[in-house]
């Protein structure tokens, strides 16, 4: 088959032919429509990352979407979404023609959801959803700030807080990417300038804030602590901007506050998958929107350069 084939850590894979998957026991094979490059693909193909140095060579790509070829479990032809492994444990991923993977991690997409849609949302769209509705508890009526409102989880975020009722959805993006957190809902969009305590005087005309989605932490995630409402939540679910970020304990306490983290590795198989089918539905109806781009998966080199040097303008998702 054809595919993007990763032969050394920290370089771009390459179009090429690798071996199809065949079937094991407990397995699907499925025929690849679309497939995204994220962040998590490029981490695990440097050989960098906590997972280790990947055997090489493989197919990266830890999720896709497509169509049933053959399963014990999933009918031939039904169209899914699925999680794969590629660079986190020895296999092959979603940038291919065909990618097998275990029974459990096929999630059935209903016949309204684009194939392209549906794989640049993806673990994305699951991490927002999760992140809100479950780990931060958002209720109808909250003010929600999101950081990294311009990047893909940020997007989403917006678009999930609107659908789960909250009363004002407030974005802090790079001006650069203020017009995707605009599009995709937020009311007010905050750019993302000078230190903490200038963004934290920016924000405070805006808040208090019940809940504080935060992929980026860093900077941001300092100054949106100094505006949390009474018994607020903020949930990090990354480090795109740091991996360190200085609190107050008095800024904390005073508002009996609570900074809690968030992985989609923290959740199981059916949570993961009522997330995708939610988040799918309401982004199939326009409820929830981010800027994706379409790309042959023979441009793979280019585009995966393209998203490594923060070049891409949105999403990138590979079409085999």
């Amino acid at each position: 088959m054809r595919a993007a084939v990763l032969h050394t850590p920290g370089r771009p894979p390459s179009y090429g032919e690798h071996p199809a998957p065949t079937r094991a026991p407990g397995s699907t094979v499925v025929r690849v429509t679309a497939a995204p490059v994220v962040p998590l693909d490029l981490l695990c193909a440097s050989g960098t990352s906590y997972f280790g140095v990947p055997a090489t060579p493989y197919v990266p790509g830890g999720q896709g979407v497509g169509v049933v070829d053959t399963s014990d479990v999933h009918p031939t032809g039904a169209r899914v979404w699925f999680f794969a492994t590629a660079g986190m444990a020895p296999g092959d991923g979603s940038m291919a023609e065909r990618c097998g993977v275990p029974d459990g991690d096929v999630v059935p997409i209903g016949a309204e959801v684009p194939d392209e849609l549906a794989a640049a949302f993806g673990l994305s769209g699951v991490a927002a959803w999760m992140a809100l509705s479950w780990r931060a508890g958002l209720q109808a009526g909250e003010r929600v700030l999101v950081l990294g409102g311009g990047g893909a989880v940020g997007q989403i975020g917006i678009g999930v807080a609107r659908v789960l009722g909250a009363a004002t959805v407030v974005a802090v993006s790079r001006t650069a990417s203020m017009a995707r957190a605009t599009s995709a809902g937020a009311d007010v969009v905050v750019p993302l300038e000078g230190g903490v305590d200038r963004l934290a005087a920016a924000l405070a005309g805006h808040g208090p804030f019940d809940v504080v989605l935060d992929p980026v932490f860093g900077t941001a995630s300092a100054a949106a602590t100094r505006c949390l409402a009474e018994r607020g939540r903020l949930v990090n679910l990354g480090g795109a901007a740091s991996d360190q970020a200085t609190y107050s304990s008095a800024v904390l306490r005073s508002r009996t506050a609570s900074v809690l983290g968030y992985t989609n590795n923290g959740i199981t198989p059916d949570q993961r998958r009522e997330a995708i089918t939610a988040v799918l539905g309401h982004a199939a109806a326009g409820r929830v929107r981010m800027q994706y781009d379409v790309w042959p998966l023979a441009e793979v080199e280019g585009v995966w350069s393209r998203v490594a040097a923060g070049e891409a303008d949105g999403r990138c998702v590979l079409v085999p």
